[in-house]
């Protein structure tokens, strides 16, 4: 008799038909995609029943109860792999996933040059005031050209906190504006910071050097609300601030008393505490604020390479190959009891 399918569960979030192109070549691997607003039940009987839990990455988007959570993972003991659809884990917990041994993915480069695109082209019209002087010449006339003059972004300094995928990419783009370019970033050498493009400097020196901040670092303990208003008073007077990465990560009241103040010169934000922010949101008052709803990394070339990436990383794993982003490895040595229990063969074999 054969075995049943390998079940694959995510839910009816927007996602590139490429990963159920992928999936569509393994017939013993199926993909079953749920209504987010559907029968709970129906959708707990599923992940009973699922192998790997596909998950979005933007907390906003799905309900708490839904997060690959200690809960969640108590409800699903056939589960193998929780795969974000990006680089983010905001909606997983993986010390518990490692304690149950679930192997925790994400999809970490594939919408990188989107993100990077998207945190130039933002510096670029906070500085030169595009976004400003478009909703201006829509609503308004006896304004003088010099009113909505903008500044140029060569030869300035870019502080990048963060050069990973993303901001490695940012910092090539801005050697063509022939910029300085200092990074901050924890895990990686002096050495390293400098092959990616950048001078490695402490996070005050790149704040108080910097004509531009931009952050590019994941959403963790060690980075909430790490950019405060001590932070905010330690960049220099008329820099702007940029944020492609996480919200939480900046405080929001202390970046609005900031650019109230006259103290930094705008801030360009795709990423917020609440996705998306109300209307009556204090930062979506300023004209010198260029906002965004997380779209930084919403391309279709992005989308497609996450839905191809995140197939093919989750067959290889059924196969049982190692992950190539696999961000829990020390869940490994469980995780292959389980998997060796659940699909009949060890994992590696």
């Amino acid at each position: 008799m054969n075995k049943p399918p390998v079940r694959v569960v995510r839910f009816n979030l927007w996602y590139h038909p490429a990963m159920a192109e992928r999936y569509a070549l393994e017939p013993d691997i199926e993909l079953q995609t749920l209504p987010l607003q559907g029968d709970d039940d129906a959708a707990w009987s599923a992940m009973a029943d699922a192998s790997v839990y596909q998950i979005s990455s933007a907390k906003d988007e799905i309900p708490a109860h839904w997060f690959a959570n200690e809960e969640l993972l108590k409800r699903s003991p056939k589960l193998l792999c929780v795969s974000a659809t990006g680089a983010g884990c905001d909606t997983i917990d993986i010390p518990a996933c490692t304690a149950a041994g679930v192997l925790v993915v994400n999809q970490s480069g594939a919408n990188a040059q989107s993100v990077a695109e998207h945190a130039m082209g933002a510096m670029i019209d906070v500085s030169r005031r595009l976004s400003e002087s478009d909703r201006l010449l829509r609503q308004s006339r006896g304004f003088s050209r010099e009113d909505l003059m903008g500044r140029e972004v060569s030869g300035k300094t870019l502080g990048l906190v963060g050069i990973g995928n993303i901001g490695s990419r940012v910092a090539r783009m801005a050697a063509a504006f022939d910029m300085t370019v200092l990074a901050t970033d924890p895990y990686l050498s002096v050495e390293e910071v400098a092959r990616r493009g950048a001078q490695s400097v402490p996070l005050d020196e790149l704040l108080g050097r910097s004509d531009f901040v931009s952050l590019h670092c994941p959403r963790d303990p060690s980075t909430l609300d790490m950019i405060d208003a001590g932070a905010f008073a330690k960049m220099k007077p008329g820099a702007v601030f940029i944020t492609t990465a996480r919200g939480g990560i900046h405080n929001e009241q202390a970046l609005a008393e900031a650019l109230a103040s006259g103290h930094l010169r705008g801030a360009a934000l795709d990423v917020w505490d609440v996705e998306p922010p109300p209307l009556d949101h204090p930062l979506l008052q300023f004209a010198n604020v260029v906002a965004t709803y997380h779209t930084s990394g919403v391309t279709p070339e992005a989308r497609a390479r996450m839905g191809s990436y995140a197939a093919e990383q989750i067959v290889g794993m059924l196969r049982g190959g190692l992950p190539p982003r696999l961000l829990n490895p020390e869940a490994l040595p469980r995780f292959k009891e389980r998997f060796q229990s659940l699909m009949g063969l060890a994992f590696g074999a």
